[in-house]
């Protein structure tokens, strides 16, 4: 979709992804509720820079179009615009998915889950959204983080017992 950008003409180029975005909105390809592309799948398609991205969100609030919700991402339509429910936030898929990892013991009690570097580069997301990750977790008793040293696995009596 890059070559589709005019990046020497006068229109900015934030601008015209989100243009973009606009009539993929129009068209009804992104429904009310529905994620718009992260920063980081808009860096990667458009071949942009992160404030850029960050330009095109902020772009389609001011006209209307989306809203942000912080550390899970923006979604087309107004604040309060009912998500579809096969849409957790990304900061939970995450959380699932090292929570997953502890069960199945691939992740053991009292070692290093894998860094927030780690997981914002296999996510594709920010900083702030794999610490959001890891204070759900911590919130449930999976994992405990030590000031420097990095995030663990809880011991298991720690963890949440199932629900039945």
């Amino acid at each position: 979709m890059q070559g589709m950008l005019d990046r020497e003409g006068p229109v900015p180029v934030y601008k015209q992804v989100a243009e973009m975005i606009r009539t993929r909105i129009m068209a009804g390809d992104l429904g009310p509720g529905e994620a718009v592309p992260s920063e980081a799948e808009l860096e990667i398609e458009y071949g942009i820079a992160k404030t850029t991205a960050r330009r095109v969100a902020r772009e389609l609030r001011e006209q209307g179009l989306a809203y942000t919700v912080q550390g899970e991402g923006t979604f087309v339509g107004e604040p309060g615009t009912p998500r579809p429910a096969d849409q957790i936030p990304v900061y939970q898929q995450i959380a699932a998915g090292i929570q997953g990892r502890i069960e199945a013991g691939e992740l053991l009690p009292n070692r290093r889950i894998p860094s927030e570097k780690e997981l914002m580069r296999k996510h594709g997301v920010a900083k702030a959204t794999v610490r959001q990750a890891m204070a759900f977790l911590r919130d449930q008793g999976w994992v405990f983080t030590v000031e420097y040293r990095g995030t663990y696995v809880s011991p298991a009596e720690s963890w949440p017992r199932p629900t039945k």
